[in-house]
């Protein structure tokens, strides 16, 4: 693993477009490094946000009306560049954005192709998530669509997004999420499917974020097979100050 860096930088709680913004120059300043020869700099970003409904590329589906009532709820609505289809984010979710070189971390066979780098990196994102739930005894697994699943319901959904094989948006998994935000809209465009929380699997008291992100930090490190710490104070106070 050593070699391997990813600085984590915890945002706490924070509105999806300023966190949209801090993933933005981190892409940017991967990229930079890039075209300059330099080592780019790995960072895994963690945040539980307000109350949002975000959607992927064909947000052409999701009309003005829609979003005007989903407004009304009292949530925010985004149209983002990731993958998928609609979503929510809110309390009780943690959401992780990995802005990784995937030349850093992905099999030489994988980084020939674009296509191929992504296709592995969903393949290990959803493998970390399976793992990292199964410390609570909940069996996840995959299915035909993106993400983690629980039998027919959803614990973790997925949407990524990569430029030049330099990734951003992510994962939101349920820990503790309120599940009632969900029954206003088709979760991922999925029909007939549920959504559930690690709250809700485990049936034995609240399973929190806080708990949640260390024990996602060291799976995270186990699946990508890297070190991670705490991204420098100075970095923070520049990307925070830059917003």
């Amino acid at each position: 693993m050593v070699g391997r860096l990813v600085s984590v930088l915890n945002l706490g709680t924070m509105k999806y477009q300023t966190a949209l913004a801090v993933q933005n120059i981190l892409v940017n300043r991967i990229q930079s490094s890039l075209s300059s020869g330099l080592a780019p700099s790995n960072t895994l970003v963690l945040v539980e946000h307000t109350p949002v409904y975000t959607t992927g590329m064909r947000s052409k589906e999701y009309s003005q009306e829609e979003e005007f009532r989903l407004k009304d709820l009292g949530a925010d609505f985004v149209r983002t560049k990731r993958g998928g289809l609609i979503t929510f984010h809110g309390p009780g979710q943690l959401v992780a954005y990995p802005v990784l070189n995937l030349r850093d971390f992905a099999p030489e066979s994988s980084r020939r192709k674009a296509l191929l780098g992504m296709k592995w990196y969903v393949w290990t994102l959803e493998q970390m998530v399976i793992d990292l739930v199964s410390q609570w005894g909940v069996e996840g697994t995959r299915s035909p669509h993106t993400g983690v699943w629980v039998g027919n319901s959803k614990i973790c959904a997925m949407g990524v997004h990569s430029s030049n094989l330099v990734t951003s948006h992510g994962l939101a998994l349920n820990c503790d999420t309120d599940l009632g935000w969900f029954k206003h809209i088709v979760p991922c465009g999925i029909e007939g499917a549920g959504v559930t929380s690690l709250t809700e699997q485990v049936g034995k008291g609240r399973v929190g974020v806080e708990e949640t992100e260390k024990m996602l930090v060291r799976q995270f490190a186990e699946t990508f097979k890297c070190e991670t710490e705490p991204v420098e104070s100075s970095l923070r106070d520049t990307i925070m100050q830059s917003l």
